[in-house]
């Protein structure tokens, strides 16, 4: 079995789980998530303890249950405490600010970037050059993050552009004379 299936998900007190057939509904504080099990992947829950298992020990079936957990803990994770990626963005008239559902992200082109907020997702902007996603579903946020990057990634000669608060840009030396 996979190393990762072995580990039990502990289910806090405030967090209920649902199964129904292969239908795996999480409702917690910060949300509700959803997720359909794949059918080669038995779920069961005694205690608040939830533990994975593979239908049988074929080595695809137990790489689905590892999955399965990491899946599970992610739901558990996101409705309880809710998950967060940090921008920064670096550029001199590089700008960013929220309007209702709304991001508006000024960042050097010859018109501002428009980015729709989903449903899903909070964006803060602390400061004009920093943004905060938050949300309950790790997946949502993680791409919602990489897509606001995308507009502007952060080039390697002077680091401008969109780039994770954590992230480290290799920069290249100049052109020599």
């Amino acid at each position: 079995m996979s190393r990762v299936a072995k580990n039990p998900v502990n289910l806090p007190s405030d967090v209920e789980f649902k199964l129904d057939g292969t239908l795996l509904s999480i409702k917690g504080p910060k949300g509700n998530l959803s997720m359909s099990v794949h059918p080669s992947v038995g779920l069961a829950m005694e205690d608040q303890v939830v533990t994975v298992t593979p239908s049988n020990e074929e080595k695809s079936n137990r790489a689905l249950a590892g999955t399965m957990r990491a899946l599970v803990n992610n739901m558990v994770v996101g409705v309880s405490e809710g998950f967060e990626k940090k921008l920064t963005i670096i550029g001199v008239g590089y700008r960013a600010n929220v309007q209702g559902s709304k991001l508006n992200l000024s960042l050097g082109f010859s018109h501002p970037v428009v980015y729709e907020i989903p449903a899903e997702v909070t964006i803060e902007a602390p400061t004009q050059t920093q943004l905060v996603i938050k949300g309950a579903d790790k997946q949502i946020v993680g791409q919602v993050a990489a897509d606001i990057r995308a507009y502007r990634p952060p080039e390697p000669y002077k680091g401008k552009g969109v780039r994770y608060s954590d992230e480290h840009v290799v920069r290249k030396q100049a052109k020599k004379k």
